[in-house]
């Protein structure tokens, strides 16, 4: 980032763009900004939401524009953002480059001696990676309502993400196959609704269903029991019929609900079991990898006439790249890998070596805790998304997890946004710098202590909980006398999770932001829950004590 004074360190632009020249100039917002046609309706209305949150006049439409927009020869999604005494101009060469550049002027405006301002500011950006999806895990915990489905695109277009994917195992309401869904479970009208909500803000829905594994919600009806490898187990078995029939219809019935995507994922990863059970004389016969390949070219040929190319996750082909030979050329194979390893470009480099296209998908640790293991998300984001992007994959598919239908959503959006920003500046981004910037970019506020109060919780999570074996939502249920338990906690510091759960307590006990004010209650609740989790485990130690 080129800047020409210090006062561009204090813009706090998430993500923060290629270039930026300041001027010695100002232009006040005493009366609401007059934009031209060219800023669409859902950069308008995110404009909108952000300033009328924060106090500044709200923008309308007008002949005589201050911001105004011109369509120049630029990449897709880049854009020029000029800002001078005389108003606002936006270059682009595409309508996505003008909403971007439009996100930008959203988080620009800085508050002095009373009025709302924009620095005079010259901009140049554009993304490193053509694709930033978020793939949002809505088949465990509480089914998204729609004013939340739609809070939640908004968002990720506000920080320039261009993908939303909801993970779905069992929560289509399928007309021809109702009984595997819940009973608020998400109907075609509401896909369809999705699709065109997202489009007004440059956001694609892409459907991810499961297909094959992870299917133990559908298999647990009687009526579908029959299709399961082993008995009420979690894989479609491939040796039985109904397993096709039943995924056929059901793909087929979510691609008319959001015709033409350009993408559709069919899950198909953690396929342990095939062979297990009814499909063990088909994969003795013609082998596992054959028998999966077989699964994924089936799924295409469901998806093909819609004009989606397939998604899938990488597993199976890590543990057997000859998959690659047998599946379509044109499928997007997600790579996804969630620890701290070294290098993640060895596992890029497998994809690569059989010419199919990916989407790196690192995660943000939040599966079965109270809160996000920050320290660990961080790493694992940073580090592979630098390595898709020196690879140059197809883009980024940053996963949020809620295996044991806990975790709650609003706790995730620091990582989130993380990813948002790594997956769109060309170098890395540095996590000292990102906290200073989350507050305002974020919450809308200069108080620096929101972007401490994060690093506080994801310290405790990262020092009190161990990723698998106890996580922090096990430590809040299980009997604090538990031996096992107990021993794991003695190699805690409770006193000073306590203290720092507390701190955060006490600076959000009174302080709501202007934004996301549901985030910052999440954070509050998660402290409640840190500094319960500590005082329980430290009471049975003293009770253990007097005995």
């Amino acid at each position: 980032m080129i800047v020409a004074a210090a006062l561009a360190g204090a813009l706090h632009l998430i993500p923060a763009p290629q270039t930026v020249r300041l001027q010695n100039c100002t232009l006040a917002i005493r009366s609401p900004l007059r934009l031209d046609r060219g800023v669409d309706d859902g950069a308008l209305t995110e404009i909108s939401e952000r300033w009328r949150a924060l106090g500044i006049p709200v923008p309308v439409r007008a002949k005589n524009a201050d911001v105004r927009v011109r369509y120049v020869g630029l990449p897709w999604q880049a854009y020029r953002l000029n800002v001078g005494r005389d108003g606002v101009e936006i270059d682009a060469g595409s309508s996505d480059g003008v909403f971007y550049a439009a996100m930008t002027l959203a988080q620009l405006p800085q508050r002095a001696s009373g009025v709302w301002q924009l620095p005079c500011v010259r901009i140049g950006d554009a993304p490193a990676l053509k694709w930033r999806v978020l793939s949002d895990d809505v088949s465990r915990g509480p089914l998204p309502t729609m004013r939340y489905f739609k809070e939640r695109i908004r968002t990720i277009a506000a920080f320039k993400m261009n993908g939303y994917s909801p993970y779905m195992e069992h929560v289509f309401v399928d007309p021809q196959d109702p009984l595997p869904a819940p009973l608020d479970g998400i109907t075609p009208e509401q896909l369809q609704a999705l699709n065109a909500y997202a489009a007004r803000f440059h956001v694609t829905l892409i459907l991810e269903q499961q297909t094959f594994a992870h299917m133990h919600n559908t298999l647990r009806v009687e009526k579908y029991a029959c299709a399961a490898e082993e008995p009420h187990s979690f894989l479609l078995s491939p040796a039985s019929p109904l397993s096709f029939a039943y995924i056929s219809r059901l793909v087929a019935d979510e691609l008319r609900a959001v015709p033409h995507p350009p993408f559709f994922h069919i899950g198909s990863d953690e396929t342990s079991a095939l062979g297990q059970g009814k499909s063990a004389a088909l994969v003795a016969a013609r082998g596992r990898g054959a028998v999966y390949a077989e699964h994924i070219a089936l799924m295409n040929r469901i998806v093909k006439p819609s004009g989606a190319r397939i998604m899938l996750w990488d597993d199976a082909i890590e543990n057997d790249p000859s998959i690659m030979s047998s599946i379509p050329k044109d499928a997007v194979v997600i790579n996804w890998h969630y620890g701290n390893d070294r290098t993640f470009a060895k596992y890029i480099a497998v994809i690569q070596s059989g010419g199919l296209d990916q989407m790196i998908a690192p995660g943000d640790s939040n599966w079965n805790q109270v809160y996000p293991d920050i320290v660990t998300a961080l790493r694992n984001e940073q580090d592979f998304i630098q390595a898709g992007k020196q690879a140059r994959v197809l883009g980024l598919f940053q996963t949020v997890w809620h295996d044991d239908g806990e975790s709650l959503f609003e706790a995730t959006w620091y990582p989130v946004i993380f990813a948002a920003a790594a997956g769109w500046e060309q170098g890395p981004v540095e996590p000292q710098r990102f906290e200073g910037d989350f507050p305002f970019a974020f919450f809308g506020t200069d108080d620096g202590r929101y972007g401490q109060d994060i690093v506080r919780l994801g310290t405790i999570q990262h020092q009190l909980a161990d990723a698998y074996d106890y996580t922090s939502n096990y430590l809040m249920w299980v009997d604090p006398f538990d031996t096992l338990a107990q021993t794991h906690m003695q190699s805690v510091d409770i006193p000073s999770i306590r203290l720092s759960a507390e701190a955060v307590e006490e600076h959000l006990l009174h302080n709501v932001p202007p934004l996301h004010a549901g985030a910052s209650r999440v954070m509050f609740l998660a402290a409640r829950k840190y500094d319960f989790i500590g005082r329980k485990f430290q009471a049975a130690q003293e009770i253990r004590g007097y005995y």
